[in-house]
């Protein structure tokens, strides 16, 4: 019989679960158009167009990474009344992101047993207030929701093995092939996830009891269920619902473009060994304000030691804990190891820090000796928290866009908006309006995120080069510097123009023809 105290104990837990969600959904929900998109976001939005509009989704195996980004926005659409490209908004992309971001704290739950109440209500704190978990949980890239279906496959192999249930072998299957089908680096957290179980029987010397215990746990039917599913659920992704049957092996192909990738120490992504960790520990860009994230990495090294040394209350399993030290690890040394960097990537192995602290704050009060002291340092610990939370608000509101944010990568400049409200003026007072010719001139198609930003217009009349084209039609041209000689001397008719920043350091320049720049004068006397 459940004592009634047993009882107010789960009560307390989901009252206080339910209100760390709320703080998670007022730290990740609001203002999500504020920051203009990224490159990468506006990339992957164009996918998103062609899956709306056309119904079609080809997966490309050199770029773009997997479908479920794209397939799980369609829905976020359709429930808005959404079948138009040109109507879908910031909110339309960047909320399936917000969604998935709030889902790792609800999956915690299933965590509750192996980690206990108090570390899981920790660890949902912590990544309700990570700065990095939630500026790029309001980015439209596929990171937190690998992040997200990794974290499916550890909380339901957990639960699988507890009661040796179907439905989490179902759940597991599911997170597997959603894993392969979100993003290819999803190979790095199973080998580690793989490592670290491998690493954690031979550290506890009980490798007879541990396969007795494989064997009575693992039933045949379910593990050839999981893979089943897993297997299922990646080509119902990648060959866009039977409608691509190339999808499949493309996503197997993928890997020689990836490894060539990861290998190449002079690409423009390439960074030094610590170039995560100096954004997570201490970060400082003159004259910005300061960022650390250290609080969450001081604590996961003390749930580490704690787990390693068996310094653990009794709520913890130790294997498990033992476990999420040497995945986390292993991710941490891979990601810093591995040459290509960008900073969304480190996400993998900080969730499994979140995870580590969550464990490091109860082993922490409980090597403290008296009440005074415990309840000193939770409260210093509470402020540190609220330094993270301030340090998150900062990051995806006041500094969204700002280059002082060590979350903020290659983003786009905020004045390309008044870029594109200089071509939405002209369209105001050109005869064809939104039909008029543009044509835009850059490099390497660096001109991204404009065709997200010009959607509204006519596709067929916006002309997009990588160098100057033989004609030039257009009343508006938009061109990179290092074109703007040869431009000059091809242009026939008299042109205003004005610069605006793509990124930090990369201009544009707007060319307007005269007549249509005194039209546009007049309207604003």
């Amino acid at each position: 019989m459940v004592s009634s105290r047993s009882v107010r104990k789960r009560v307390l837990f989901y009252v206080l679960l339910l209100a760390l969600i709320g703080g998670a959904l007022a730290f990740r929900l609001p203002r999500l158009d504020q920051r203009p998109l990224h490159t990468d976001e506006a990339v992957h939005a164009e996918k998103f167009w062609d899956l709306l509009e056309n119904e079609n989704y080809r997966y490309d195996f050199h770029e773009y990474h997997g479908p479920t980004l794209n397939y799980f926005t369609l829905p976020l659409a359709w429930l808005s009344s959404i079948d138009r490209y040109v109507d879908t908004t910031e909110w339309t992309l960047r909320l399936v992101c917000v969604i998935f971001g709030i889902a790792l704290i609800v999956l915690l739950i299933a965590l509750k047993d192996a980690l206990g109440p108090a570390a899981t209500l920790t660890a949902a704190l912590l990544t309700a207030v990570s700065p990095a978990m939630v500026y790029y949980s309001r980015y439209y890239i596929m990171e937190i929701l690998l992040v997200f279906f990794t974290f499916g496959v550890i909380a339901f192999g957990w639960r699988y093995f507890q009661n040796l249930k179907f439905r989490w072998a179902l759940l597991l299957g599911f997170s597997l092939g959603l894993m392969h089908a979100t993003k290819e680096t999803f190979v790095i957290p199973i080998a580690a996830m793989l490592l670290a179980l491998g690493t954690v029987i031979l550290w506890q010397g009980d490798t007879r009891q541990f396969l007795s215990t494989i064997r009575s746990h693992c039933r045949p039917r379910h593990i050839i269920g999981v893979l089943i599913i897993a297997v299922f659920v990646s080509i119902l992704f990648f060959s866009s619902f039977f409608s691509n049957p190339q999808g499949p092996l493309d996503s197997l192909r993928t890997y020689a473009t990836y490894l060539n990738r990861a290998s190449d120490d002079t690409g423009l992504h390439n960074h030094p060994w610590h170039f995560y960790l100096h954004r997570i520990i201490y970060c400082k860009f003159a004259p910005g304000p300061f960022w650390s994230e250290g609080l969450i990495v001081f604590l996961a090294i003390i749930g580490a030691v704690a787990a390693l040394t068996r310094k653990l209350p009794p709520a913890v399993n130790l294997f498990f804990a033992r476990f999420l030290t040497f995945y986390t690890l292993f991710m941490t040394v891979v990601y810093s190891l591995l040459p290509y960097k960008t900073p969304w990537c480190m996400l993998g192995f900080l969730h499994g820090m979140i995870l580590l602290a969550g464990l490091g704050v109860v082993a922490l009060l409980r090597w403290i000796p008296t009440l005074g002291l415990k309840f000193v340092t939770a409260v210093l610990l509470l402020a540190a928290g609220y330094n993270l939370a301030t340090q998150a608000h900062m990051a995806s509101f006041r500094l969204c866009a700002d280059n002082r944010n060590p979350y903020v990568y290659a983003h786009t400049s905020t004045d390309l908006l008044n870029l594109v409200q200089r071509v939405e003026d002209i369209a105001a007072i050109h005869p064809q309006q939104h039909n008029m010719i543009i044509q835009i001139i850059a490099e390497d198609r660096d001109y991204w995120p404009l065709p997200w930003y010009l959607r509204s217009f006519d596709r067929g009349k916006i002309g997009y080069y990588n160098q100057m084209p033989e004609s030039l039609p257009a009343s508006l041209i938009i061109i990179a510097p290092r074109f703007q000689n040869e431009l000059e001397a091809k242009l026939k008719d008299k042109y205003h123009h004005e610069i605006f920043g793509l990124r930090p350091a990369v201009p544009l320049i707007v060319y307007i023809r005269d007549d249509l720049w005194q039209k546009f004068l007049d309207t604003r006397r």
